[in-house]
């Protein structure tokens, strides 16, 4: 909300972002970040690592997969499949700017895919609680294949507005849903190297898969990494409802 106050003061609704707007977006954006880093050197203390800690240097993957059993592999698994295919959210932004959308619209879609989010959030984590993570998860994935399928499709301003709402309650669905999947699937003395896992995962698969979906925007189409994201996003559902037992 306040970057498009913030586009809307500097330069209205224009198309393209200008230096000027895009320095002060930055400006804006460090401040809390340089409060949060304050905040946490003066108020938030940290217990010191016993000294048995030091066991663990020298840790090999082989030993950090160590303990978990063949359904967390698999999810991990899965997970890249799905990530492969999730490329960056820049994508997003450059098909609703591809559509036409005026750079003010764009900045308002994504307050709405945020009020979205924080909408959703909590029902599907109680949601999750009473039919379980995999279910819910499963159901996250059928919407953001819907809602690529409708980026790769959509010709009109306002189904960019659509999707970008959807967009917003699949990740309401699938974000803390999947962490919460994790935490479920390990016990407590491994959850911290399980997060790690799991993030590592997520984010090597994040360079891939943002550089095939350029290379699919540059070389067969801008709807092109939509329909490819998509196609995992059904592959990686089949793979959970066959593969993942609750």
């Amino acid at each position: 909300a306040i970057a498009a106050i913030i586009i809307y003061l500097v330069q209205g609704g224009g198309l393209q972002l200008s230096l000027k707007t895009y320095q002060w977006l930055v400006l804006v954006g460090v401040v809390p970040t340089v409060l949060a880093v304050v905040i946490l050197l003066i108020f938030v203390s940290e217990q010191r690592p016993s000294p048995a800690g030091s066991a663990h240097r020298g840790l090999t993957l082989n030993k950090l997969t160590t303990g978990f059993d063949t359904r967390f592999k698999v999810f991990l698994a899965i997970m890249a499949v799905f990530t492969l295919g999730n490329s960056s959210d820049f994508f997003v932004i450059l098909r609703a700017q591809n559509l036409e959308a005026p750079l003010i619209h764009v900045v308002l879609m994504l307050v709405l895919f945020n009020i979205t989010y924080a909408v959703i959030s909590l029902p599907a984590g109680i949601l999750s609680d009473r039919l379980g993570r995999r279910r819910v998860i499963t159901l996250g994935w059928f919407i953001y294949a819907l809602v690529y399928l409708g980026f790769a499709v959509a010709s009109n301003l306002w189904q960019v507005w659509v999707l970008f709402a959807c967009y917003g309650i699949y990740y309401g669905i699938v974000e803390g849903v999947a962490r919460a999947f994790v935490a479920d699937s390990v016990t407590e003395e491994k959850r911290g190297t399980a997060y790690g896992l799991y993030h590592g995962v997520v984010g090597l698969t994040l360079l891939p898969a943002s550089l095939l979906a350029g290379w699919l925007w540059q070389a067969v189409s801008p709807a092109a990494p939509f329909y490819f994201g998509a196609g995992l996003a059904f592959l990686a559902m089949l793979g959970m409802m066959a593969l993942i037992r609750e």
